[in-house]
């Protein structure tokens, strides 16, 4: 049984862990609130000259200070299956270089503190038995360590949608452009500024492909790069579609008027799918809910008329 004094250092020490966690996790969102009334304050005095590079010169943040700090120690925060956890991580959104070191280090924070803060409640609160206590710690840390991975992966899947949502629009308005005579590199410029309320996510990816082509890198591995930040099948065959027409001399003009089509047919059976799926869900909670209250409502009055009068008859009669 646990004394008192050793339960007592465990929840000071659990506070403690928990309260530095959370400290870490809302600096940044401070941070960026005081930059921005610092940015806005300068704009009445010097406007700011837009950005035309592709290097974002900010000090290192606090996640790559922990990081660097970590490894400095010794302890490494490689992965070992770096290429799919990297590719998850760059689109769900997160591109700087520490993301998956980070990640690698908050699903082992994860992993061992989940199980430390579990069986500390456990003990504090009750006596439990060995094999509960085990199943329950087990349990935490699995959850702690397949937890970041199902955020980084929802996250993706919730980029995605969005942008293959606002590609059709994006397509015709990269269709009118071609027609008015813009080539295919300006395309990605004039298109991310315009959809830049609509969509923000393809937005900014046609920024960054616009800035990689000024760059100097070739179109087909910037649009490449496309594809690979997205992670959306449309937009590969997309890419696909112009890398094969840039080589085979044909008018993209026409593949994109067929594309655009296609895709806005795609659009518009995925809605019809979801208007389809809307009575097979309507029937869950009606067969659930609805349904047993109605057959109570039908059978009651019936089953109340047969206790108070077929069966004291029947009684009765065996009598």
């Amino acid at each position: 049984m646990m004394t008192p004094l050793v339960a007592e250092i465990l929840l000071i020490a659990t506070v403690f862990t928990a309260g530095c966690l959370l400290f870490l996790g809302l600096a940044p969102l401070f941070a960026n609130k005081v930059d921005l009334r610092h940015r806005l304050a300068g704009t009445s005095a010097a406007p700011v000259a837009p950005r035309t590079s592709l290097r974002v010169d900010q000090g290192p943040s606090i996640w790559s200070r922990l990081v660097r700090s970590i490894e400095e120690r010794g302890v490494s925060l490689a992965d070992s299956k770096p290429g799919a956890h990297s590719e998850k991580l760059v689109q769900a959104g997160f591109t700087q270089p520490h993301a998956p070191r980070l990640f690698m280090l908050v699903r082992t924070v994860l992993t061992l503190l989940l199980p430390a803060v579990g069986a500390t409640f456990m003990l504090l609160t009750s006596d439990p038995k060995p094999m509960k206590l085990y199943m329950i710690v087990a349990g935490l840390a699995v959850a702690g360590l397949y937890a970041p991975g199902f955020y980084i992966g929802s996250r993706a899947g919730a980029r995605g949608k969005a942008i293959l949502n606002g590609f059709p629009d994006t397509l015709d308005l990269m269709l009118v452009c071609v027609e008015a005579g813009l080539g295919i590199d300006a395309c990605f410029t004039r298109v991310g500024q315009e959809v830049r309320r609509s969509h923000p996510l393809l937005a900014d990816q046609f920024a960054l492909v616009a800035l990689e082509l000024r760059a100097g890198r070739s179109r087909e591995n910037a649009l490449k790069g496309l594809v690979h930040r997205t992670g959306v099948a449309e937009i590969g065959s997309f890419v696909t579609l112009i890398i094969q027409s840039d080589k085979l001399g044909s008018s993209i003009a026409q593949a994109l008027k067929c594309y655009a089509i296609e895709m806005r047919e795609a659009r518009k059976m995925r809605a019809e799918e979801k208007a389809h799926r809307l009575p097979v869900l309507i029937s869950i909670p009606l067969v659930a809910f609805m349904l047993p209250t109605m057959i109570a409502v039908l059978i009651l009055p019936g089953a109340i008329l047969v206790k108070r009068d077929l069966l004291p008859s029947f009684a009765n009669a065996g009598k």
